[in-house]
C-alpha cells in the first residue's frame, strides 16, 4: 500500500509542476508587448515563438506523464472484505488477498475476482419460490413420488483452482448435489422424508456431497445442505412423471428382449458351428482310418508280392478283372485243365 501511495505521488507531483510552469510561461507571453509608433500595444512575436517551442517541448512530456499516469491508474483495483483475486502472470496463477487497493501491471498481468462468501443454491425452486418440477420431483423407497425443495450453501475456499479445475464449477457443483439427493431420497420411505428423516437426509447427502467436491478439487467447499419444503406432486405431474417412467421402462424392456434374442441367436449359431466341426473332425477321423487301412493293405500286398512276384501279380490281375466285372463268372484253370479258383462278381 505504501508503496502504491509513494508511486502515485511520483507520477502526479511532476505533472502540477509542468501545469504551473506553463502557467508562467502563458503570463510572460501576455506581458511581453511592444509599441507602435501611435502608442498602439504590439506583441512581439519573436518572443512568443521562443515561448511556443518551449510550451511545445513541455506539452510533449506533460502528454507521456499523463499517458503514463493513466496506465498506472489502469493497473489499480480494489477488493472488498468478500473478494480474493486470482493474478495470472503469464500464465501463472496466484492469489492476491487483502481488502484495499491493489495494483496490476497493465499487459503483463490479468485479474479475475472471485467471493469468498458463503453462497447459497436453490434446488427445486426459483427465487421467487414456483416449483422447478425437474429438479424437486423424485420418488421414494416405497415408489411413492414427492416433491423435495433443497437449499445449498457453498464458498469458494481455492480461488485458483475454482477459476481454473472446471469450465463450470458452480454447474458441477449443482449437478452433482441434485445427484446425490435423488440417490438419498430414493432410500428412504415417503413418511421418513416428510417427517422423522429430514435431519438425516440433509446430514448423508451434505458427507456425500462434500467427499465429492474434496475429490474433484474444483475450490469448493459444502457449508450445509437443508430441506425447505416436501409436497405430494399434484396429480397432473405425476401421471406426466408416470408415463415418461412407462415409457423408459418399455425401452428398457425391447432393449432386454432384442438383447435376449441376440444372445439366443449367438447361441444356436454357435451350437450349429460346433457340429459342423464335430462333423468335418469325424469325417477327417475316418478318412485317416481308410487311407491307413489302404497303406496297410498295401504294404502287406507288398510284402506278398516281394516274396511271391508272379503269383502276386497273377491274384492282383485277377482281383482287378472282378472289380471291372463284376457280372461275369471267372474260371481259373492250371495247364492240366484243373480248375483252381472261382471268381464270381458281386
Amino acid at each position: 500500500m505504501g508503496n502504491l501511495i509513494s508511486l502515485l505521488v511520483r507520477l502526479i507531483v511532476p505533472v502540477i509542476i509542468l501545469g504551473s510552469i506553463g502557467s508562467e510561461i502563458l503570463k510572460a507571453v501576455k506581458n511581453k508587448k511592444g509599441t507602435t509608433a501611435d502608442g498602439d500595444n504590439v506583441i512581439d512575436l519573436n518572443m512568443t515563438r521562443d515561448q511556443q517551442k518551449k510550451l511545445s517541448g513541455f506539452g510533449k512530456v506533460g502528454l507521456v506523464v499523463v499517458l503514463a499516469l493513466a496506465v498506472v491508474l489502469n493497473g489499480i483495483y480494489t477488493l472488498d472484505e468478500t473478494e480474493d483475486a486470482v493474478i495470472t502472470t503469464f500464465g501463472v496463477p496466484a492469489i492476491e488477498e487483502g481488502s484495499g487497493l491493489h495494483f496490476k501491471i497493465p499487459f503483463v498481468q490479468k485479474i479475475k475476482k472471485v467471493s469468498t462468501e458463503t453462497q447459497g443454491m436453490r434446488i427445486g425452486y426459483d427465487e421467487y419460490d414456483n416449483t422447478i418440477e425437474n429438479e424437486a420431483l423424485m420418488i421414494t423407497k416405497d415408489f411413492n413420488f414427492i416433491n423435495v425443495d433443497f437449499y445449498l450453501e457453498w464458498q469458494v475456499v481455492d480461488p485458483v483452482a475454482f477459476v481454473y479445475a472446471a469450465e463450470e464449477p458452480v454447474t458441477m457443483l449443482k449437478t452433482l448435489a441434485m445427484s446425490y439427493i435423488r440417490d438419498t431420497i430414493g432410500s428412504y420411505g415417503v413418511d421418513e422424508v416428510l417427517t422423522t428423516g429430514k435431519a438425516q437426509i440433509q446430514a448423508e447427502i451434505k458427507e456425500k456431497l462434500t467427499k465429492r467436491m474434496e475429490s474433484e478439487a474444483i475450490g469448493v467447499a459444502v457449508r450445509n445442505v437443508s430441506i425447505q419444503d416436501c409436497d405430494p406432486p399434484t396429480a397432473e405431474v405425476v401421471r406426466a412423471f408416470k408415463a415418461v417412467e412407462d415409457a423408459k421402462q418399455n425401452a428398457e424392456t425391447a432393449v432386454y428382449n432384442a438383447t435376449a434374442d441376440k444372445n439366443k441367436r449367438i447361441l444356436n449359431a454357435e451350437a450349429e458351428a460346433n457340429q459342423i466341426l464335430e462333423n468335418a473332425q469325424a469325417e477327417k477321423t475316418a478318412r485317416i482310418k481308410e487311407a491307413e487301412g489302404e497303406v496297410a493293405k498295401f504294404n502287406a500286398m507288398y510284402e506278398e508280392y516281394i516274396k511271391f512276384p508272379e503269383i502276386t501279380k497273377e491274384r492282383m490281375y485277377y482281383e482287378t478283372m472282378e472289380n471291372l466285372l463284376p457280372e461275369v463268372k471267372v474260371i481259373i484253370q492250371d495247364d492240366s485243365g484243373k480248375v483252381v479258383n472261382v471268381l464270381q462278381g458281386e
